[in-house]
Order: C-alpha cells, then sequence, then structure tokens
C-alpha cells in the first residue's frame, strides 16, 4: 500500500514523496521491522521509541511516523509528524489491515465485573445456533476455532488487534473493551455493531483520576457503535442508569436495556428460579448451571445481545441451559471431606460480595475467603475488598498477588495493618494459605479462593505449583495420599 493512502486519513498538507513509497507492514517495535516496512515511533510510559529510530531504519524502515519534531530527529528516510503516535498506530493499522470491516458483526463489551462470563456466554449461544464466532479477551483468544494465549492486558494493543481480526474469518466477533484500551486507543477505528455494558466497580483508580473519569472512559466505547447499532446497558446500578440516560437522547443508535425493574429485559429470580421476560411480555424460564444472581445479569445481557441479532429465544434459552461456565471464573471443586472450593478471578468488593453471597445461598455453612492484592495497582481499593470480606465471610486469609514492583515485606506490612479482625489471618505464601485452608476445612464449608482465575502465578512458593487450581489439586491429591497411607 502506498504510503500517502494511509496517511491521508490522519494528516493534511501530505508531501508529494509520501505517494511514491510503498509500505509492506506496520510496526511500533524496532526489533520486528523489515524491509518496506512503516515504523511508528511512540513516546510510550516505559520506553520512547523515537529512541529506535535509528535500529528501525537499519532494519530497512521505508518511513518512520513520529511525534517529535523533525528538527529532532535524524534519519535518512522520511519522517511524517503525528500529534499522537498511539491514535496514528491505531488508524493506520485499521487502513492497512482492515480497510473494510467487510461481513464481520463486532460486539464490544465493556464494564468492571462480568465481562469474560458475558461474553463467553454470547460465543456459546451463536455457535449453538451453528453461528462462528472469534472471542478476544482476558483468558484466551479464539480466531477461526483456534486457541490462541491471551495477551497480558485485556484488549490488545491496537497492532496485534487490527492483525487478528485481518485473521478472523468468522462471522462474529466479541471483544471484551477494558477501560485502558479505549483511553489509549487501542480500539481506535473499529465500528460496533452492538456495545455492551455489564457494571462499573472502584477499580483501576491508580490509572483513572477517579470514578467519574473511569466511567466517562467506558461510555467511550459507545461512541463507536454503528450507525443503527445497538447500545445494551445493564441499569441496576447507578452507573448502568446513568449511561441509559446519556444514550437515550442519542437518535442515531438504538437502546436495549435489562435488569431487575423497569427495564426492556427484565430479570425475575424468587426462590431459587430465575425467569426472563421481554418487553412484549414473552416470559422465558432461565436454567443456568453456573450459580450467582450476577450471572442471571451476565445472562440477561447476552440473551439480549442474541435478540438483537435475531436469534429465536427458545434457541437462546436453551443454550444458556448447557453453558459449562469460564475457566477460573467461580470454578468449583469438591473435597472428598464435603467442603467446597472455589476459584474466581473477582478483585473487587463488589465481586467479593456477589462471590460470597452466592456460596452462602448455595448453603455454605462456614465460608473461608483467601484474598491478596495487586503491586502497583488501585490500592484505594484494598480496604473495601477487606470490608467485604469481613462483612460475609467466617475466615479471611490475606496472602500474597502478584507484586509486580512491590517488595514482599512492603505487602506483608500492607496486609498486616488491613487486617484488623479476629476474623483475619495473614499467610504470605499463597500456596501455604491455600493448604492451610484446606486442612481446616470439614464438610458443607466453602473456600473461595480470589484474584487470579485461571491466570498462572508471576512468583514462585512453597509448594510446586504454578496457578490456584494446580495448588488445589496438589494439596487434594497429598491430603488424599496421606488418608490412603494411614489407612
Amino acid at each position: 500500500m502506498k504510503l500517502n493512502q494511509l496517511l491521508e486519513g490522519i494528516m493534511s498538507d501530505l508531501p508529494a514523496k509520501a505517494g511514491s513509497i510503498n509500505i509492506r507492514g506496520i510496526t511500533n517495535d524496532s526489533r520486528k521491522v523489515s524491509k518496506g516496512d512503516l515504523f511508528v515511533a511512540i513516546a510510550g510510559y516505559m520506553v520512547d521509541g523515537h529512541k529506535y529510530i535509528q535500529s528501525a531504519v537499519e532494519a530497512g524502515a521505508a518511513a518512520i511516523v513520529g511525534e517529535k519534531d523533525e528538527k529532532e530527529i535524524n534519519t535518512d528516510v522520511p519522517y511524517f509528524r503525528v500529534s499522537d503516535g498511539r491514535k496514528a498506530l491505531a488508524q493506520l493499522a485499521r487502513i492497512f489491515y482492515n480497510p473494510d470491516q467487510g461481513n464481520k458483526v463486532v460486539i464490544g463489551i465493556t464494564g468492571t465485573n462480568g465481562k469474560t462470563t458475558t461474553s463467553f456466554m454470547l460465543k456459546h449461544i451463536l455457535e449453538h445456533a451453528g453461528k462462528t464466532c472469534s472471542l478476544f479477551g482476558s483468558v484466551y483468544n479464539i480466531v477461526n476455532g483456534e486457541k490462541e494465549e491471551s495477551t497480558v492486558n485485556t484488549t490488545m494493543d491496537a497492532l496485534t488487534l487490527q492483525k487478528a481480526l485481518n485473521k478472523s474469518k468468522d462471522e462474529y466477533v466479541i471483544m471484551e473493551v477494558s477501560s485502558h484500551a479505549l483511553s489509549q486507543y487501542r480500539v481506535e477505528g473499529i465500528e460496533y455493531d452492538i456495545a455492551i455494558f455489564t457494571n462499573l466497580d472502584h477499580d483501576h483508580l491508580d490509572y483513572h483520576k477517579n470514578m467519574e473519569d473511569y466511567f466517562l472512559t467506558k461510555a467511550k466505547l459507545f461512541e463507536k457503535l454503528k450507525q443503527k447499532g445497538t447500545a445494551i446497558v445493564d441499569i441496576d446500578t447507578q452507573w448502568g442508569s446513568r449511561l441509559c440516560g446519556m444514550l437515550s437522547n442519542e437518535e442515531m443508535i438504538n437502546l436495549s436495556t435489562t435488569g431487575c425493574r423497569n427495564a426492556d429485559l427484565c430479570i425475575r429470580a424468587s426462590a431459587g428460579k430465575a425467569e426472563l421476560i421481554e418487553e412484549s411480555g414473552l416470559c422465558l424460564p432461565l436454567v443456568l448451571p453456573i450459580m450467582g444472581t450476577h450471572n442471571l445479569h451476565n445472562a440477561a445481557l447476552a440473551y439480549q445481545a442474541a435478540r438483537t441479532l435475531g436469534l429465536n429465544p427458545l434457541e437462546i434459552i436453551a443454550a444458556l441451559k448447557g453453558f459449562e461456565g469460564v475457566p477460573g471464573r467461580f470454578e468449583v471443586k469438591k473435597l472428598p471431606n464435603g467442603a467446597t472450593f472455589v476459584i474466581d478471578y473477582a478483585h473487587t468488593g463488589d465481586a467479593f460480595s456477589h462471590c460470597l453471597k452466592t456460596a452462602r445461598e448455595m448453603g455454605a455453612k462456614r465460608i473461608i475467603h483467601i484474598f491478596g492484592f495487586r503491586g502497583d495497582r488501585d490500592k484505594s481499593k484494598r480496604k473495601k475488598m477487606v470490608e467485604a470480606s469481613m462483612l460475609l465471610s467466617d475466615l479471611y486469609i490475606l496472602t500474597l498477588d502478584d507484586l509486580h514492583s512491590e517488595s514482599e515485606s512492603e505487602m506483608a506490612n500492607i496486609l498486616h495493618s488491613l487486617n484488623t479482625s479476629k476474623k483475619g489471618v495473614v499467610i504470605l505464601d499463597r500456596t501455604e494459605a491455600i493448604e492451610y485452608a484446606c486442612r481446616h476445612s470439614a464438610d458443607g464449608d466453602w473456600i473461595l479462593i480470589t484474584g487470579k482465575g485461571d491466570e498462572k502465578y508471576h512468583h514462585s512458593y512453597t509448594l510446586p505449583t504454578s496457578s490456584d487450581k494446580e495448588t488445589l489439586e496438589y494439596v487434594i491429591g497429598e491430603r488424599e495420599q496421606r488418608m490412603l497411607a494411614n489407612g
């Protein structure tokens, strides 16, 4: 593709030389430059890409796009200045890899909790109906039926995302869209057929100024809807209700709501039974193999999205009945002694409340809760997490999570300072915390391990395991072996 074709959408007054340069690829990593590539230099948070322009040129870059003034750049290849390198990278990647979104239907899901479960539910419904579906999210990515490990981010960087969209031959694309992705232009240029809002909870305030900024960033997803695209909003939280009010005046989009009252699709639950009631009055029994009131809300959002796509109500309900859940999201494991272990990704006070209440609703006699805090992450939410566990569990164990740049001693001090209840203990080694809970569990106990879900450990612990699930299986195996040896 000629460089002028790439740049004309993001720059004015293009020099004539741009029309003579042929671009064979785009990258913002100088180590991945091939001959004929366009190198985009970004002044990042940790690394300044402008420092690697010469390396990119030596590797064969045909042209450079950057943020700095041309007078500051010493290079033998054409250099073009833009105001924002991240935004330019996303726009260039879209034009190069996906000049036309084609026949794909693209669904974006944003919110603090429930994005992953809602996306998996919707994918399951679509595939149950015989459709093909790509999935981009925090657990893993699926393109053309092939599973790929997810990146460290919930939403891929702009370049990787556009390449994945180009690779996908599926009819539908479902993607989790994080607030970081929206603020960093990772989804710039993508037009969504459906945008879904799950909820908003205290999170990521290490990155956002406050909850208001966090909310307004999330709301940017709905600015990316196609004309006559559909916004689906759970209105059972103040933030969902507010977003609904903002969108209700938008004439070029369709608005659909879910919730327990005054919604287009109402959730009614009592005495262990649940129903979905459409605006038309159609009432459908909702049977989910996975637990929790919060999952009724996730299911309602997935149902409404599927209805928007033209699927039959009974077909959707039948699909949800066979939904097996998501790796690392309320995964249940029974112990031989009658105790129940749950592994979940919950990492906010609100998510804790949902998980712990679900355990109690399912008959837990005693709840033991194991959790920690990510280093270098939103420190302002930690107290609320402890308070939620203190209120709803019978025993909580504070332990380590990913430390990042915080030291173990720093985190230990934080855990001890937050442990102000007799209900709480601190066991720094995460594997030892799980072993302790298993050793002290009895019939009817529910032990919830939250924060990591299906993620691998970033640190080594006492037991030779690499995830909460592996640790649990190891501890159960060791316990069973001891029982056999003794009996």
